[in-house]
C-alpha cells in the first residue's frame, strides 16, 4: 500500500423498529465520522430489527462491487429483537474475532461492567468490511474513533483492512 490515503465507499445501516432519518443519531454519527475522515457515503439506510430483511440488504450491499464496508448500529444486545448477530454472522466468510473483544475492553472504559451485554461483531466477505456496532451514538462513535477509523485507514500502520477490500 502506498503513502497516500484511499477513500473507500462505505454504507451505513441503521438496524431498527422505531427510527426514522430524524431520529437516527447513530447513523448519522457514522455517515459523519467516515466522511470527516475522506471515506464516500456510498449509502444510508434504517432497516427493521428482522433476521431475513438485515440479511437481504447487507447480501446485496457485500454483492455491490463498489460497497467496501458496512458500518451496522443496533440489533446487537440481548432483547428478543436484537437480531443483527443471527442475520449478519452466516454471511461473514471470516470474523474478526478481536473487534468484539476490544471493543468491549475500551467500551468498559465508559460503561463499565454494561459493557459484557454487548455483542458487537465484525468480518469479511467478498472483499467487504462489516462492522456491528451498538445502537447508541456515543458506542458508534468509540467504535470508530478507536478501531475502525484506523483499519479504513490505507496509511495505517503496522497493519489495515484497505488491502483485504481493493483487488489487485
Amino acid at each position: 500500500m502506498s503513502d497516500t490515503k484511499i477513500a473507500l465507499p462505505l454504507a451505513v445501516v441503521t438496524v431498527s423498529d422505531t427510527r426514522n432519518e430524524a431520529s437516527d443519531k447513530s447513523g448519522r454519527v457514522l455517515a459523519d465520522c467516515l466522511e470527516k475522515a475522506g471515506h464516500r457515503l456510498h449509502s444510508k439506510r434504517i432497516i427493521k430489527d428482522d433476521i431475513y430483511q438485515l440479511r437481504a440488504e447487507v447480501s446485496c450491499l457485500i454483492a455491490e462491487p463498489e460497497v467496501k464496508g458496512i458500518l451496522m448500529t443496533g440489533g446487537t444486545g440481548f432483547t428478543d429483537r436484537d437480531n443483527t448477530q443471527k442475520a449478519i454472522q452466516p454471511l461473514l466468510e471470516k470474523k474478526i474475532e478481536g473487534f468484539g473483544e476490544l471493543f468491549r475492553h475500551l467500551s468498559y472504559e465508559e460503561i463499565g461492567t454494561s459493557t459484557i451485554q454487548s455483542r458487537v461483531f465484525a468480518g469479511l466477505s467478498n472483499r467487504t468490511i462489516v462492522f456491528c456496532l451498538p445502537g447508541s451514538p456515543g458506542a458508534c462513535r468509540t467504535g470508530w474513533e478507536n478501531i475502525i477509523q484506523y483499519q479504513l485507514d490505507s496509511t495505517h500502520r503496522p497493519c489495515n483492512f484497505v488491502d483485504k477490500l481493493i483487488a489487485d
